[in-house]
């Protein structure tokens, strides 16, 4: 799957979650409303609904991360949407064993330009970054596969 489609993906997915966040809706909801157009290509639909899902599945393990890693911050103040692209982001380095972490950071990064505030990119590439190290320092990382293992990442 191209690159530039799999980023389109990944935009519907922080719109589902965006709108599940606010409005509260049951996720089937979201997901129908956010994802209806990708039922087209059963290998789209199921990647956006694996990230959602797991997104809110591990909802708890993702927030402590992050809050651990921005911890200078005040957390109420870091834009809703980066938010959102640091759950996504922690998700893929945790749950998605195919996508390699360059990806990941890249393709947030990137979300985050378009969607989020001006300074959204180095925020969400440093959180990120930082979070990325303390995996590859615990074997948290769950990837395989060629292309997969790199910077010395250790593969669990």
């Amino acid at each position: 799957m191209p690159t530039f489609k799999r980023r389109l993906i990944r935009e519907k997915v922080l719109q589902a979650l965006y709108a599940y966040e606010l409005s509260k809706e049951p996720i089937t909801d979201v997901i129908k409303d956010f994802l209806g157009d990708l039922k087209n290509s059963k290998d789209d639909f199921e990647f956006a609904k694996k990230i959602i899902s797991e997104v809110i599945h591990h909802e708890a393990e993702i927030e402590a991360i992050i809050k651990a890693k921005v911890a200078h911050w005040e957390y109420d103040r870091i834009a809703y949407i980066d938010k959102i692209l640091l759950r996504i982001g922690i998700c893929e380095f945790l749950y998605c064993p195919d996508i390699p972490p360059k990806v990941t950071i890249n393709e947030s990064i990137e979300i985050a330009k378009a969607f989020s505030t001006e300074q959204s990119g180095k925020f969400i590439n440093g959180v990120l970054d930082a979070i990325l190290d303390d995996f590859k320092e615990t074997n948290r990382l769950n990837k395989s596969g060629r292309g997969l293992i790199e910077d010395n990442i250790h593969i669990k």
